[in-house]
């Protein structure tokens, strides 16, 4: 893909693999800046089709010019995820944002225990948003409440879970690969999991790998894109 001023303006999709503590948000408004900028654009949209948590990095579809017209279409694909539980400890936003405010002991567990709670999981599953996230309810998003000291009882909703892999067992971390639909968290799944062991758990990190056909091995890095950028500024 070549990203000229022609081909950004009348449409490109781009892959870009974002970075950790980015939000998905900075990502399109570097982007954005960097095309601007460097490509003497006045006016360009630019969207992101599948927010990303600023502790969660992989693959992010970024839509320029027309192609924001597909954001809708590339949200609905199914999702991969690898990443870690930690088992035996829980945390208010169910992954590393928040502190620890619970532990339990984990000696007890076996592998067979964390298979037979994993096949819980594959299918449809009815999941609760979590307290710290940018999900609405009643005009406000969850995560205001939480900061508030709120408490609130977020609507549950309905997801797919296509595929939970534990590949590999090492506890207190649970390795895993999750392929799911759009809306699925998979904080709620890490928080669900322990609660079910009756041991508590937190997702400690998180990966996306594939967005339908899309992949994290086609993705470039911000510092890719704006090398590319400034490629084509110069000639």
């Amino acid at each position: 893909m070549i990203y000229n001023k022609e081909n950004l303006q009348k449409g490109s999709t781009i892959l870009i693999r974002k970075p950790l503590n980015w939000t998905s948000f900075q990502v399109v408004n570097k982007m954005r800046w960097l095309i601007k900028n460097l490509l003497n654009i006045q006016k360009i949209k630019v969207g992101h089709a599948g927010t990303l948590d600023p502790l969660a990095e992989g693959l992010l579809i970024i839509c320029t010019g027309k192609s924001t017209k597909k954001i809708e279409e590339f949200q609905n694909l199914k999702k991969t995820y690898t990443g870690v539980f930690y088992l035996g400890a829980t945390r208010p936003s169910f992954d590393i944002e928040t502190d620890i405010d619970s532990t339990s002991p984990i000696d007890h567990l076996k592998k067979d225990d964390l298979i037979k709670v994993r096949d819980q999981f594959v299918g449809d599953i009815l999941q609760t948003p979590p307290l710290f996230s940018a999900v609405k309810f009643k005009g406000k998003k969850l995560y205001d409440y939480a900061r508030a000291g709120e408490k609130i009882e977020p609507r549950k909703r309905v997801v797919s879970v296509y595929n939970f892999k534990l590949s590999k067992i090492k506890l207190p971390k649970v390795y895993f690969e999750i392929e799911c639909s759009k809306g699925t968290y998979i904080r709620s799944i890490a928080n669900d999991f322990g609660r079910k062991l009756e041991v508590g758990a937190y997702l400690e990190s998180l990966i996306r790998t594939q967005i339908g056909k899309y992949c994290l091995k086609q993705a470039i890095s911000l510092e890719e894109f704006k090398k590319k950028i400034e490629t084509i500024a110069e000639v």
